[in-house]
């Protein structure tokens, strides 16, 4: 996935990030899209549009790499929708998201004036403040760029927060975990659920733990909660060791749902079968 992919969900998710990078108080019905321009080879990567005439049109970029011909294409976007579309909105504002400043590119000519009027927001991420102060929208865009090291830490105070802060704990659950998926490829999206801490309870109001649920009942399974806690073990397994052997797969589907819950946490432990096997002998 690509990093500027992982805003775009964020800003789907979640539209009021933006009007927190800008500190303002998130209107009401703004909408955010991917648009693209008819009869050119232009695409605005990030809109959010207003949900009537008189309201204010954003344009919003992520800029990872240092392109030097990046304003001259973004501005060149924007202008294009402002004639094709000047009748649903009344004005226009642009947010450019950096990493850092060294992402920017070095000579503005000629769009000088442009760059440094009200109309652009250059966001250096780095810059931001300390993730516990920042809101959660904007912690999260902060998590993206935190070296690997920093990372886990980080990420498992963000889920904390979002235990007491987060109207739909689910949608930063799930983005969260996106993000750390991102930098750390060698995990599963479950064991990094775990490594965060998530609950149980939590991990199943998920979407991967729903599209699971959803995987089982197509394939016949008709016991529901237990039998996707299973397949999720179950997978977590074969993604670690390979082919499972045949008794032992069928012994973890005669657990009861609250051993399946322990062998899910424990497993993020084990480094070869016989640990598995060892922790079926002592649990049941």
């Amino acid at each position: 996935m690509r990093r500027d992919s992982l805003f775009y969900q964020l800003f789907a998710q979640l539209p009021q990030t933006l009007f927190d990078l800008l500190g303002r108080e998130a209107p009401q019905g703004y909408r955010f899209e991917s648009v693209e321009l008819k009869q050119t080879a232009f695409r605005v990567d990030g809109v959010f549009m207003p949900p009537d005439p008189s309201g204010i049109v954003y344009f919003c970029e992520v800029q990872f790499q240092r392109d030097n011909s990046f304003y001259e294409r973004f501005f060149a976007e924007i202008f294009l929708y402002l004639r094709l579309y000047r009748h649903t909105f009344s004005d226009w504002q642009a947010v450019v998201i950096y990493p850092h400043r060294q992402a920017e590119q070095v000579s503005f000519d000629p769009y000088e004036v442009l760059v440094n009027s009200h109309r652009l927001r250059r966001v250096y991420l780095n810059e931001l403040g300390s993730l516990e102060a920042l809101p959660l929208s904007l912690a999260l865009m902060q998590l993206t760029v935190l070296p690997e090291a920093e990372m886990p830490t980080a990420a498992r105070l963000l889920a904390e927060r979002t235990r007491t802060e987060a109207v739909r704990p689910e949608v930063i659950i799930e983005l969260i975990t996106t993000i750390v998926l991102y930098k750390f490829t060698e995990l599963s999206r479950e064991e990094v659920l775990r490594m965060l801490g998530f609950t149980t309870d939590e991990l199943k109001r998920t979407r991967f733990y729903q599209e699971v649920y959803a995987e089982a009942r197509e394939d016949g399974l008709q016991q529901g909660l237990q039998q996707g806690e299973t397949l999720v073990v179950l997978r977590q397994l074969r993604r670690r060791f390979g082919e499972l052997p045949a008794g032992l797969e069928e012994r973890i589907r005669q657990l009861p749902v609250h051993q399946i819950e322990a062998l899910a946490e424990a497993l993020l432990d084990f480094t070869t079968l016989e640990e598995v096997f060892a922790w079926l002998e002592h649990s049941t």
